[in-house]
C-alpha cells in the first residue's frame, strides 16, 4: 500500500474526538486504503482487532447492509462495549437513508466513526442537518506529485523528477496506476473504467440522465477546457456551435453532477481591490491529468494548462480556500488563504523569454501588499526573486512540504 502521510496526520488529528470523520473524494483515489493504514496503525498502538469495525458497502457478501437498519444493528451487534470501538464504514452513500444510521451511532458511547464517499452529496441536505457541527471533512484527491515521487522510490524506479513528473501527468495519479507502468492497454483500460462509472453510476443514474452520450461529451469538453473561464451559456453556446445542441440548463445539471462526484473542481473568481467574491464564470479544473489525456483520445493537450491545474490541486491540499484573482483587468491563476495568511500565485510552464516572464509577472507586481508571492514554473532554475516575487522551480515547489512560502 502506498503511504498518505497528509490523509493520515488528518485522521490521527481528529481520533478519539467527538467528531464523525467522513473522507470524500472521486472513485479510487484511495479512501479504502486509507482507512486499513489507519487500522494498522491503530493495530500497531495497541487496539485489538475486534475494536476495529470494517464495512465496505460496495462488497457483495455486505449487501443486506445496504438497509440503514441492518447496518446499524450490525455495527452495534459487533462493537466491545466497554472500551473505543473504531468503526469504518466504506461508501456510506450506497445504503439509502444512510444518515439515519450513522445519527444514532453517533450518540453512542465508545464509537469513533469514519466513513466514506464518492459523492458530495454525502454531506448535503438530511446528514448536513442532522451533523452540523459534529463531523470534519477530510478531503482526498489522487497522489499527490510528492506522494508519487516516494511511491516511485519504494519500488525502487531510477527517474530523474522531469521524467517522472511527464509520467505523472501522462498516466494520471491514481494510485493503481502504478501497477501498469509499462502496459498503456491495461492504463487506458483501467482509467476509462473509473470514467465511464462515474459518469454513468455517480452522475447518470442519480440524476435519471437518459442522453448519455451528451454527458459524455461534456465531460470531455471541460477536460479539454481546464483553466479556462466558464459558465453554463458559455458552454453551451461553444458546443453548439461545435455540433451538439445542449441547453445551458442542461449543462448546469450535468455539471453539477460531475462536480458532485470529484471529477472537476469548480474555482470561483476573487476582486482583490474590491475584496468580493465575484458571482460570474468560474474555473474548473479536473481531479487528474492521466483520466485527462485519456478522455480526449490519449492526447496530452496544452502542457501549460496542465500544470496549471497540478498547481491548482496541490494548493487545494494544502491550503483553506483557493480562488482567481482579479485585480483590475488583470488576473492572477491563484489567490490562497491557508495557516500562512495570504499568498498568490502564477503559473507559467516557462518564461524564459523576456516578453512572457514580464507579462507573468504584472499583475502580481500591480498588488500592494506584503504577503507572499510566486511565479511557480518548469524552467530549471534555483529560487531567484524578481523585486520580491519568488520564481520557483515547478517540482521543487510541488515536493516542498512545508507549503514553499519563499517570502
Amino acid at each position: 500500500m502506498i503511504d498518505r502521510p497528509h490523509y493520515l496526520a488528518q485522521l490521527r488529528r481528529w481520533k478519539d474526538r467527538d467528531l464523525i470523520k467522513v473522507v470524500t473524494g472521486v472513485r479510487r483515489c484511495g479512501k479504502s486504503t486509507l482507512l486499513r493504514l489507519f487500522a494498522t496503525e491503530l493495530e500497531k498502538e495497541g487496539v485489538p482487532p475486534n475494536r476495529i469495525i470494517t464495512i465496505n458497502l460496495e462488497q457483495l457478501e455486505n449487501e443486506r447492509l445496504i438497509d440503514y437498519r441492518a447496518l446499524h444493528d450490525e455495527v452495534l451487534s459487533r462493537a466491545q462495549p466497554d472500551a473505543m470501538n473504531y468503526v469504518f464504514i466504506d461508501e456510506v452513500q450506497n445504503a439509502p437513508d444512510f444518515q439515519k444510521a450513522v445519527d444514532s451511532l453517533y450518540t453512542r458511547p465508545n464509537i469513533d466513526l469514519y466513513l466514506t464517499g464518492s459523492n458530495a452529496l454525502l454531506l448535503g441536505g438530511t446528514l448536513a442537518t442532522l451533523l452540523s457541527g459534529r463531523y470534519v471533512e477530510v478531503k482526498m484527491t489522487p497522489l499527490s506529485f510528492s506522494e508519487y515521487r516516494t511511491a516511485s522510490a519504494q519500488a525502487k524506479e531510477a527517474l530523474s523528477p522531469q521524467r517522472l513528473y511527464d509520467r505523472y501527468i501522462r498516466n494520471g495519479a491514481f494510485p493503481a496506476t502504478f501497477d501498469f507502468a509499462s502496459d498503456d492497454l491495461s492504463l487506458h483500460d483501467y482509467l476509462e473504467g473509473i470514467l465511464s462509472t462515474v459518469l454513468f453510476k455517480d452522475v447518470a443514474q442519480r440524476l435519471n440522465i437518459a442522453n448519455s452520450l451528451a454527458l459524455d461529451a461534456l465531460a470531455s469538453f471541460m477536460f479539454d477546457n481546464v483553466g479556462n473561464l466558464a459558465s453554463a451559456k458559455r458552454i453551451s453556446d461553444a458546443m453548439t456551435s461545435q455540433g451538439l445542441r445542449i441547453a445551458p440548463n442542461t449543462v448546469a445539471e450535468y455539471l453539477s453532477g460531475l462536480v458532485n462526484s470529484y471529477i472537476f473542481y469548480p474555482v470561483k473568481r476573487y476582486d482583490i481591490r474590491g475584496k468580493r467574491l465575484l458571482k460570474l464564470h468560474e474555473k474548473y479544473y479536473a481531479v487528474d491529468m492521466g483520466l485527462r489525456r485519456m478522455a480526449l483520445s490519449g492526447q496530452l493537450r496544452d502542457t501549460g494548462r496542465v500544470l496549471e491545474n497540478v498547481v491548482y490541486l496541490e494548493l487545494m491540499r494544502r491550503e483553506s480556500s483557493v480562488c482567481i484573482g482579479r485585480i483590475g483587468e488583470a488576473e492572477i491563476d491563484f489567490v490562497t488563504e491557508g495557516p500562512e495568511g495570504r499568498a498568490y500565485y502564477q503559473v507559467a510552464e516557462t518564461v524564459a523569454d523576456a516578453g512572457t516572464l514580464a507579462r507573468e509577472l504584472a499583475p502580481l507586481q500591480a498588488l500592494r501588499d506584503n504577503q507572499p508571492k510566486l511565479l511557480i514554473t518548469l524552467d530549471d532554475v534555483s529560487p531567484r526573486s524578481h523585486e520580491g516575487i519568488w520564481q520557483v522551480n515547478a517540482l521543487d515547489w510541488l515536493t516542498d512540504s512545508t507549503g514553499g512560502h519563499l517570502a
